[in-house]
């Protein structure tokens, strides 16, 4: 046990001594206090190189990120029980991409108007059937060559669990947009356009490749603003950026083009192709496949291109009834004559709002891998 002995200076040595080394020693802090807080003003009054400023704000936007974090949880919570964590629903799936939607109470009074439309599978000359679904030919083409060509197997084969990329998704247009309101409006003056990659093309695209990457097909997800700054040649900067990604990964077999509609009426109402799968609103997605015309538009391979088509039209009408419209095979070129398997898609339309595009990415991503893993 410790002794509770007061202190004892040793034999001959006066009380004086130590107080006056204490002295001292609290002058000394004192001084180096000082030229310390000196130089740190020197240092801050310092002109600071850009990067380096960045850095600064990047950790200020984090640290203030993480005080309001701090500030919105009530010290008194308590953990929940494990009866409580379980009746916390776990987003494991597409839920986990949503966002918050602007609720009605936010709605302007000059708001737009939005309606919704199941559009359906047509019949008549036009329209060959493909499976479930059917493909709608704006061509000279007959029904009976494209029904044979739609119903020959896939031109290539992909790599399952393969570490060398086989498919490429990327935007044309990326800027393309969904309205952000849970109700069927639209903020007055909205151009539907955002380079905000949280809520354009791209996040549409990030879910695809998520999907199918989880799938275990290897694909990359390219986020190239190719329609900014400029629209006006968004399409020569598209090839541009998929031809690099072919010169770097010749494994490549598929390239995914995926924009979103825009229908809209004369009195400027917008129209929002909507299906319902699995007790939740999707958009309507609708392929495009471009056909040679012989002469402007020149695509070698456009058989290949609509066998592709077909398959995945195929099989997500029968995966999910009702989520696709009819395959355009058009006079189109968008770049198609880079691969055997390159097609655009339409994901919905600017009528639709974010959630209805990210789920109906993630239902056509779905229906792709079955497509392409047989």
């Amino acid at each position: 046990m410790r002794s509770r002995e007061p202190w004892r200076l040793p034999a001959g040595q006066s009380r004086a001594v130590p107080f006056l080394q204490a002295a001292v020693l609290f002058a000394a802090l004192c001084i180096f206090a000082r030229s310390a807080a000196l130089v740190l003003a020197a240092f801050l009054a310092a002109p600071v190189p850009a990067a380096q400023t960045l850095l600064h704000l990047g950790q200020q936007a984090v640290e203030s990120r993480a005080a309001a974090s701090a500030e919105s949880v009530p010290e008194d919570v308590s953990a929940p029980s494990p009866a409580q964590e379980a009746a916390v629903p776990v987003q494991t799936g597409v839920e986990r991409y949503f966002v918050a939607l602007q609720p009605d109470e936010a709605r302007p009074a000059d708001a737009g108007t939005v309606t919704e439309q199941q559009f359906g599978h047509g019949s008549g000359e036009k329209y060959i059937p493909c499976g479930a679904g059917s493909i709608k030919n704006n061509t000279r083409q007959t029904a009976a060559d494209i029904a044979a060509e739609a119903a020959q197997p896939l031109p290539f084969a992909i790599e399952k669990d393969s570490a060398a990329p086989q498919v490429l998704i990327m935007h044309t247009h990326a800027t393309e947009d969904y309205r952000l309101s849970a109700g069927l409006w639209f903020t007055p003056g909205d151009g539907a356009r955002s380079t905000d990659r949280s809520i354009n093309m791209c996040a549409v695209g990030r879910v695809m490749a998520d999907t199918l990457n989880a799938a275990g097909i290897c694909t990359l997800h390219d986020e190239t603003l190719n329609d900014y700054p400029s629209y006006t040649g968004s399409y020569a900067n598209s090839r541009a950026v998929v031809q690099q990604y072919l010169a770097q990964y010749p494994s490549i077999k598929v390239v995914l083009d995926v924009h979103r509609d825009a229908i809209e009426r004369e009195n400027g109402t917008r129209c929002a192709p909507v299906c319902t799968i699995d007790g939740r609103q999707a958009a309507q997605v609708m392929i495009i496949c471009g056909c040679d015309n012989g002469t402007s538009v020149q695509l070698p391979a456009w058989r290949q291109n609509l066998r592709f088509a077909a398959a995945w039209e195929r099989s997500m009408e029968a995966k999910y009834p009702g989520l696709t419209r009819p395959v355009l095979f058009s006079y189109r070129f968008y770049n198609q004559d880079l691969t055997t398997g390159s097609l655009l898609i339409e994901i919905g339309g600017h009528g639709n709002n974010l959630n209805e595009a990210l789920y109906a990415g993630y239902l056509a991503a779905q229906g792709l891998a079955e497509t392409l893993l047989g």
